[in-house]
């Protein structure tokens, strides 16, 4: 008979199993320590991925503040320029309302009574005013072919925007045609004849021509 001790056998395949047991349990740790690991990965690039886009941001809003403040200091340094420019415009606003104060003032007035005593000219007159004001009184109407050397200026005076004009005429027509184009311009109104002087009566002129004397006066608009 033979016999077969199999006991040392048994006990070392109860070894192996033993051992193939904690292998694969280590290797189980193994995995997971593994996936912690991969997942702290992931988790690391996602917050770096975050805090690059913010930092691009900021670093954006940054850049567009820079240039608002390079704006504003370029401003600031054209200031005092700015301030002269300003000065000058003004200076020059004044010098032309001057200019037009001028124009409509007192030598505008005596410019448009030396285009009424001007032969070939006239008044300056506004036509829906003087139609109707021919309208009113046919007899006041602009005689076009008048010779305005029948009346010589001896004055103009002016206080307050109302004006005194004294002189000589052929005779009274003559007067009469002279108030006719006062009252047309667009520069006078108010024209009222003044009583008659002392040498109205024959009076002569240089040239030894009988002429009569007058006197106006009347309003100016400027």
């Amino acid at each position: 008979m033979i016999r077969v001790n199999l006991l040392p056998q048994k006990k070392r395949a109860e070894r192996s199993a033993g051992g193939a047991v904690e292998s694969s349990g280590g290797q189980r740790w193994l995995l997971v320590v593994l996936g912690v690991v991969l997942l702290e990965i992931i988790g690391f690039l996602f917050f770096h991925q975050t805090k690059t886009k913010d930092l691009q941001t900021q670093a954006s809003k940054n850049a567009e503040l820079d240039g608002q403040i390079a704006t504003i200091r370029q401003l600031v340094v054209q200031h005092e320029q700015v301030k002269k420019d300003l000065l000058l415009l003004k200076d020059r606003e004044q010098a032309i309302q001057k200019l037009e104060g001028a124009r409509t003032g007192p030598t505008a007035a005596m410019l448009e009574l030396s285009r009424m005593l001007t032969p070939g000219k006239g008044p300056t007159v506004d036509p829906d005013r003087f139609q109707q004001q021919t309208k009113n009184n046919p007899l006041q109407a602009i005689n076009p072919g008048w010779d305005p050397h029948r009346v010589w200026l001896g004055s103009f005076k002016e206080k307050g925007r109302v004006v005194e004009v004294t002189g000589f005429a052929r005779d009274s027509t003559d007067v009469s045609e002279l108030a006719y184009r006062l009252k047309a311009s667009s520069y006078f109104y108010d024209v009222k004849l003044l009583p008659g002087r002392k040498d109205a009566a024959g009076s002569k002129s240089a040239e030894n021509v009988s002429v009569v004397a007058f006197g106006m006066q009347l309003k100016v608009r400027y």
